[in-house]
């Protein structure tokens, strides 16, 4: 297994809000998350560097080899809870932190196993020679219209409200998370992101630069250059992992 990320301010921000991390947990098993902070100047950058902190301490705390699905589950929901009670907490006790949420994205990967975590609209992907699939839901204004049919998917880029989210982490006290599974072939692909990418790249453009590109090792450097010639407005960050 092999993994590399990036993450890059932008063209716009001069802060970065996007919080990653990435925590081998044993040979065959790698833990990573991205968080995308919302807030204001400082509050943001705390709560998706808190709450990817907290989360992976928690599952690290509590993970073992010979865990099954289901109790794998339960941590991380566990782990998604914990964060969450710990960014609401903060933001209750300081003045600066008030309204401060993150949105947060997880994969626990075992093997060519792999169970996703997320709450809001950072996403994983799964990339392989057959094409891409998106694993995760996104918990936002825009997903719900497509769903009842209020907007066609090729739509969502351009509408107005496609930053609402109807999710996050630390806005309430407590959170709902969505729990995926996926298995992978050898040699397939994760693609961990917040929406600075998703929002300008799409599915296409990051299935030819994983599979096609120059190399593994600048993928990442791609996709946010990607981003950035777009003009970048938000953080942009990215995980690439290859069982």
């Amino acid at each position: 297994m092999q993994s590399w990320a990036l993450t890059d301010p932008g063209c716009v921000r001069t802060q970065n809000q996007d919080s990653y991390e990435m925590k081998q947990l044993g040979r065959d098993t790698l833990l990573c998350v991205v968080c995308d902070g919302m807030g204001g100047a400082k509050a943001g950058n705390v709560a998706s560097s808190l709450a990817a902190e907290v989360f992976v301490q928690e599952v690290e705390r509590n993970f073992h080899h010979d865990m099954d699905m289901d109790t794998a589950d339960q941590m991380l929901e566990r782990a998604v809870k914990l964060a969450n009670f710990t960014v609401f907490d903060q933001s209750r006790q300081f003045e600066d932190f008030r309204g401060m949420g993150t949105t947060l994205v997880a994969a626990l990967i075992r093997g060519r196993q792999v169970t996703t975590a997320n709450v809001g609209d950072s996403r994983v992907y799964r990339v392989d020679q057959g094409g891409i699939r998106q694993i995760t839901t996104d918990h936002s204004l825009v997903q719900l219209m497509i769903q009842t049919g209020e907007l066609r998917p090729e739509q969502a880029r351009d509408f107005p409200g496609k930053n609402y989210i109807t999710r996050a982490i630390g806005t309430e006290p407590t959170v709902r998370c969505d729990i995926r599974h996926v298995d992978l072939g050898r040699g397939d692909h994760l693609v961990l992101c917040s929406d600075g990418l998703s929002n300008l790249v799409d599915d296409q453009e990051v299935l030819f630069e994983v599979i096609h590109g120059v190399s593994k090792k600048s993928c990442c450097q791609r996709l946010v250059d990607i981003a950035k010639n777009r003009g970048a407005p938000d953080n942009v960050t990215v995980i690439l992992v290859q069982v």
